[in-house]
Parts: C-alpha cells; structure tokens; sequence
C-alpha cells in the first residue's frame, strides 16, 4: 500500500506562497539530492490545480534535467479539481469527485510513495480526512511577515511524531513528520 507524503517548501514564519520566490537561494546539493531521492522513491503525483497548472507550464519545457525532469514528466500525475476540463502533461489523471475515496484508492494502487507539493487546499482536505501519512516540510531561513498561503490553516488540529531531521549547508532544516 502506498504513502501519501506531503512535501513543502516553507518560510519560517509559515507560508508555502510562491517558493520560486524566495528558495533558490538555499538551494543546493543536499537540497537537490533530497528532492531527487524523494521524487526516485514515489510512484505518483497528487497535486492540487494551481499546482499542476504551475508544474505542467513548467516541466515539459525544461530540457536539461536529466533523470529527475525524465520522472517529474513520466510519472502518474492526479490533479483534485472541479473547474480544470483537460489534463494535458503526461501520464495526468483529473479527480473530480469524492477525494477522499479517491485518494485512499490510489494509496491501495500504488506500492511506493505518492507526492503532495505545494496544493495548500488539497493538504487541508486531505487533513481534514486522515489521508496523510507523512509530512516533510523544508523550512527556509526566510521571513515572509506576509502571505497568502499559511502551511495550515486553522482547524483540524493534529499531533506529529518528528522521525527524522537534517539541516542543509545553506540553513534548510528538513523535518519529516508522521501523524502520532
């Protein structure tokens, strides 16, 4: 059975409001070598429409990613959204309805790992239904002291077990988390 992993770029004071903004300059090869690892170790992606929109604009183009832009582009892709009409990059899958249920029949179809990045509205609904079995968050050594994207927003508490923590050269402490 498979593992739904959320996984976040955050600031340190919360948000997960457009990264590309602010977490290249943290970026390097500790960090790359978790996300490919990470990506190497998942059989799926599950994404929210903004977030696939984003991804799908973006990963198709790049020409020189090698074996992680080979994976990012291949892979089974779920897209949760009412409005999208088509999913168009490759190997995609529209949910509609019943997420939930959705959800937990991929977790049954897929053996290793399925991805949640970014989609902040999907992360509450799938919260709001136990579906997540872990969370890694990437928190950057950055302040926002704004946004519009809060990690969670209020309701639905849980308590966390931390199972594993490492701190990049450039400041990123990555804490990996499993529901207690």
């Amino acid at each position: 059975m498979g593992k739904l992993v959320v996984t976040e770029y955050v600031t340190l004071d919360g948000y997960m409001d457009e990264p590309g903004k602010w977490s290249f300059p943290f970026w390097n090869e500790e960090a790359a070598q978790f996300k490919f690892g990470e990506l190497m170790a998942s059989d799926a992606q599950l994404l929210g429409r903004r977030t696939y929109e984003g991804f799908a604009a973006a990963w198709p183009t790049m020409t020189d990613t090698g074996e992680f832009g080979e994976r990012m582009n291949g892979m089974p892709k779920y897209v949760v959204s009412t409005t999208l009409d088509k999913a168009e990059w490759n190997n995609s899958t529209i949910i509609r309805d019943d997420v939930p249920n959705a959800v937990s029949r991929l977790k049954e179809q897929y053996d290793r790992d399925i991805l949640v990045a970014g989609s902040g509205v999907l992360l509450e609904t799938l919260r709001q239904h136990d579906l997540v079995d872990e969370y890694r968050f990437m928190i950057h050594p950055i302040i926002l002291g704004h946004g519009e994207k809060p990690l969670f927003r209020q309701g639905n508490e849980a308590t966390l077990q931390l199972v594993d923590s490492k701190t990049t050269g450039k400041g990123v402490v990555i804490l990996t988390y499993r529901p207690a």
